[in-house]
């Protein structure tokens, strides 16, 4: 058996280490979650490249398909699968989240045994890391000009439904989209892409110009769930 400290934290994980990981900066804990998807063949060669020391990248965990779970780096650590990119007050996001990777090519949807898996272990992160929901992202809310997963694919209802983040209730509210973007926590970026990102998750079948139900719908998750509690920006 190995050493308690290589023992997986998340119930039902596999202990599969990176190399790539360090100390989260000033004393940051974990108080967000970033989704990932691995745009890979397959879940082995997404673990090949996420542990290997060549490549700087890395994550948490690791879900399979097929509902595997792997963790490579441990919760208190820095892993490396954020990079540059903000949400709210927090421009260093590897230090203050923990990072989850789904075997997925970002071309389809995710199996469903994966988002069993995934499922269970947000709502174990949350409750460990005093995480509000509000707070579990996805790569392309915090990068919206570099990234583009988990993607339209990717079933954010389903996780709201169950707590494990946030969706539009259809209230009214009204507000410019780019200040209402950025009370919800968006980082500053390209108008275009922003939309995108912001469609990709909240109205993934919507396309054209900015409408007036993006603009309600954007207003309404800024006086939801205002990013920091409403605080400025450091």
């Amino acid at each position: 058996m190995p050493p308690e400290a290589d023992l997986p934290e998340a119930a039902g994980a596999l202990w599969h280490p990176s190399a790539n990981f360090g100390p989260r900066r000033n004393g940051a804990v974990p108080d967000m979650v970033v989704l990932h998807y691995t745009a890979m063949q397959s879940a082995a060669e997404a673990l090949e490249r996420l542990c290997s020391a060549e490549h700087d990248v890395s994550c948490h965990y690791l879900i399979g398909a097929d509902g595997t779970l792997w963790q490579l780096v441990r919760e208190a650590e820095r892993a490396w699968h954020a990079g540059q990119g903000s949400w709210g007050g927090v421009s260093d996001v590897n230090s203050r989240s923990i990072g989850i990777e789904l075997d997925n090519r970002g071309k389809g949807s995710f199996a469903a045994a994966q988002l069993v898996t995934l499922e269970r272990l947000l709502a174990e992160l949350l409750e460990r890391w005093s995480i509000p929901p509000e707070r579990v992202i996805g790569h392309q809310d915090m990068a919206p000009e570099r990234k583009q997963d988990p993607g339209r694919y990717f079933p954010w209802p389903r996780l709201a439904a169950k707590g494990l983040a946030v969706w539009p209730e259809g209230r009214a509210a009204k507000g410019r989209f780019l200040d209402c973007a950025r009370i919800f926590g968006y980082p500053e970026a390209d108008a275009g892409s922003l939309l995108a990102a912001f469609r990709a998750r909240f109205r993934p079948v919507a396309a054209g110009r900015l409408c007036e139900e993006d603009r309600r719908v954007m207003a309404e998750l800024a006086a939801r769930f205002p990013v920091d509690g409403g605080a400025g920006r450091g």
